[in-house]
């Protein structure tokens, strides 16, 4: 737990997602990724904290948040969002998306744009390929068939660059600890990353965005960055070269302060 933990009782979109709130100053609120929960943030919050009060969110599908029925969406995910802003009275806020939370968070920009004043997107994209929309599927695919400490293994093959896997390889091995989503939310998370697609709406997102990718990301790779950096018109793209999906984790102190001086 990296803050305060609430739950918001959303009646529009008949959800309860819970969040963690930590930090004073002006809100920064943070969307998570696939299958991960607001905990995830931690190594960040404790320096955006310092100047942010941050609003840390457990996505519909995972942590205490609740899980309906599924397919879920982007723009669905982005209205869940939208629900809390108003009901937590935050106004206009920075917003942060990592991976599925950054496709979240152009849709939560493009649907109510006098909600957001700036924003950052993490391994992020704007439509996959089918390559990547096979990778997501077969993903699910072997977590509903494999062992959890087998999924969970394979993931972290996925995610970390291998020079990053390599020397915390041992650390990485451990099985993750608390409840785990369930096989159905995480399926309908899964739907909601393979069907996002911004890619023709991008010019209509007007607030500054910074995005951020890693040269060795199996899952988002550059061209996805490259991709939603050229449709956003006022877009900065930061490249953290030999690093992966997770390049927010590998280079912690240089991402912190590079998100904490965009934000400002």
């Amino acid at each position: 737990m990296i803050g305060s933990r609430y739950v918001a009782r959303l009646p529009r979109q008949r959800v309860d997602l819970a969040y963690e709130d930590i930090g004073n100053g002006e809100p920064l609120v943070l969307i998570m990724g696939l299958g991960a929960t607001a905990d995830a943030w931690e190594p960040h919050v404790r320096a955006w904290s310092r100047e942010f009060r941050c609003i840390a969110v457990d996505n519909r599908g995972t942590g205490d948040s609740s899980a309906p029925v599924g397919p879920y969406s982007t723009a669905e995910l982005a209205e869940d969002y939208a629900e809390l802003i108003a009901e937590l009275r935050l106004d206009r806020v920075r917003v942060a998306g990592l991976s599925m939370g950054g496709a979240v968070a152009q849709e939560l920009a493009l649907r109510h744009p006098r909600l957001v004043r700036r924003m950052v997107l993490v391994s992020s994209w704007a439509r996959l390929d089918r390559h990547a929309i096979d990778t997501f599927e077969n993903l699910a695919a072997v977590r509903a068939q494999a062992r959890p400490e087998t999924f969970h293994r394979l993931l972290q093959l996925w995610i970390w660059s291998p020079g990053w896997f390599s020397q915390h390889a041992e650390e990485l091995a451990r099985p993750p600890t608390g409840p785990l989503m369930s096989q159905p939310a995480f399926a309908a998370q899964v739907a909601a990353c393979v069907a996002h697609d911004t890619l023709d709406r991008l010019a209509a997102i007007r607030i500054p965005t910074l995005i951020t990718a890693g040269t060795q990301d199996l899952f988002t790779p550059v061209p996805y960055a490259q991709g939603l950096a050229a449709g956003i018109p006022d877009a900065r793209l930061e490249i953290f070269d030999g690093l992966g999906h997770t390049h927010h984790w590998e280079a912690l102190d240089p991402f912190n302060e590079l998100v904490e001086g965009w934000l400002r």
